[in-house]
């Protein structure tokens, strides 16, 4: 049976779009990511890559909500110069889980800047698989990358359309944690309020 034009897959590495976009100075609104993701791109699934932490159930909840499908790493906390560092790359996951999905979908989005993903997007590419490369920080951006930029969209130049709000803030939700698993580059922990609506 074949596939419509719009059944295409987003791929998103959480933590490298939650750190692009927060040395940035902002934060994205997930329902509003969803929404274009979707309107834009035709984007059916969309899996979003991140570490589980227990006492986020709210979160994973509202972003499951949102709309998108999480697949969970398990976290490890790392000692370092006194400091607690939570790490949990998701690499292997969304590789894994492109690659399972491969064949029921048309094309691919990645949203990572992350020269990790090289020879997932050189593949795609090849196969005529990928539809966009994402990058949440072009100051990030790894060299790896950058043969592909003929599929680059810079997220940062979707800021207006994808930014949350200051006057949508929902309370009682707690963020920074797992959106994008603060690794030795991003030591503290944030307590943010996050709106998910679309």
């Amino acid at each position: 049976m074949k596939k419509s034009k719009s059944n295409n897959y987003a791929f998103i590495d959480s933590q490298n779009l939650y750190l692009g976009v927060k040395s940035q100075g902002w934060k994205i609104d997930y329902g509003r990511f969803f929404v274009y993701l979707k309107d834009k791109y035709k984007v059916d699934k969309a899996f979003l890559f991140i570490g589980y932490l227990a006492g986020n159930e709210a979160l994973y909840t509202m972003m499951q909500k949102a709309g998108f499908i999480l697949i969970f790493k398990p976290t490890l906390e790392v000692k370092k110069d006194n400091n607690v560092i939570i790490k949990g790359n998701v690499d292997a996951e969304l590789v894994l889980h492109t690659m399972i999905e491969y064949q029921r979908f048309n094309q691919a989005v990645i949203v990572s800047g992350d020269g990790d993903f090289h020879c997932l997007v050189e593949y795609l590419d090849q196969k005529h698989k990928l539809l966009k490369l994402m990058v949440p920080n072009k100051h990030g951006f790894s060299r790896l990358l950058r043969k592909f930029r003929q599929y680059v969209v810079y997220i940062q130049d979707l800021r207006e359309k994808i930014s949350l709000k200051k006057d949508k803030k929902r309370e009682g939700v707690t963020f920074g944690r797992t959106l994008g698993v603060p690794s030795h580059r991003d030591k503290h922990i944030i307590a943010n309020n996050y709106n998910l609506s679309r």
